[in-house]
């Protein structure tokens, strides 16, 4: 799998815009990218469309022979209805799709490809990833392994945490296992690990829980940022003063400004950007107009996310 940055990313799509120029592609014959999303269901998703929009104006802005179809649903049902009507309506030269669930969409996507459509996956992959042209996600293991490395040496190796996982997804799964590898290797006691399903109001719930079971923990690992605001108020309302840290993922914009600010509980982040739809976008958009392969998976990385870089992943607009 080849692992790129943000940077570099930005340095291929400046290459393609700069091939472009230089070859008159804007002669070329009409293209249309459809983009296939969830709805903003929750936060996350909330970034995603927010990021999509934004890469349909500038490409569109950009390239007047690309057309850039934006579509939301609200379901995988509802995202299957979607992919037969963009695939009927007109010839699509690319899908971009966020798969809600992986087994639903793999027909659906399928299909798609069978018309000659190049086909991009971000996130969710399908079942079958042999459909698939590009795929674009984050890297999960890393989310949880630098959040641990961080937090084992603020602690110094000793302590007791208390985890709280997402919905039951491979996603999940290797944040909690990037986590558990690097905790394995120090005295820090994990106290206790369940769900509460990347959802504001259950991590408050399931972290008043946690308050009242256990009278010493040193530090909280949320594994997503939106979870993380409801364990802090749970934190707040507790009145509970030892909890050194509390810590998530994924980059949320009011979670980013706590690190920005130098919130001694909240010092750090990791990255698991939405805006990671609008790369690859971008990365079909640069195929189709400079001529530049764009085929592989690609892995974005996940580095802390700490008061000196964290204004590279704020996006002060942006919904999540």
């Amino acid at each position: 799998m080849t692992t790129i940055t943000r940077r570099a990313l930005g340095l291929v799509t400046a290459a393609s815009f700069t091939a472009l120029a230089a070859t008159g592609a804007l002669a070329q014959e009409k293209r249309i990218i459809a983009v296939s999303i969830p709805a903003a269901t929750h936060g996350w998703t909330g970034g995603v469309v927010y990021h999509a929009e934004q890469a349909e104006k500038e490409i569109e802005a950009a390239f007047p022979n690309i057309d850039v179809i934006v579509k939301t649903s609200p379901s995988a049902t509802a995202q299957v209805s979607a992919l037969e009507d963009l695939a009927a309506a007109q010839k699509l030269d690319a899908l971009v799709i966020l798969p809600f669930t992986s087994e639903e969409l793999t027909g659906p996507v399928e299909q798609v490809k069978a018309a000659g459509t190049f086909i991009a996956v971000v996130d969710r992959g399908l079942t079958d990833p042999a459909i698939q042209d590009l795929y674009v996600a984050g890297d999960n293991l890393a989310v949880g392994a630098n959040t641990a490395k961080w937090l084992a040496e603020k602690l110094g190796n000793e302590g007791k945490v208390v985890v709280l996982r997402g919905i039951p997804t491979v996603i999940d799964d290797e944040r909690i296992q990037g986590f558990t590898e690097v905790i394995k290797g120090t005295n820090i006691e994990i106290l206790d690990i369940q769900y509460a399903n990347w959802n504001q109001d259950e991590a408050f719930t399931l972290m008043q829980d946690y308050l009242a079971k256990y009278p010493q923990i040193d530090a909280v690992w949320a594994n997503d940022d939106d979870m993380l605001l409801g364990v802090l108020e749970a934190v707040k309302e507790s009145g509970r003063t030892e909890i050194r840290y509390a810590l998530g993922g994924n980059g949320m914009k009011d979670v980013i400004e706590l690190v920005m600010a130098g919130d001694p509980v909240t010092p750090i982040s990791t990255p698991y950007p939405p805006s990671m739809i609008k790369s690859a976008i971008y990365m079909v958009a640069g195929q189709f107009t400079g001529q530049a392969p764009m085929r592989g998976s690609f892995k974005l990385d996940a580095p802390l996310i700490t008061p000196e870089n964290a204004e590279q992943f704020y996006f002060p607009d942006s919904p999540f």
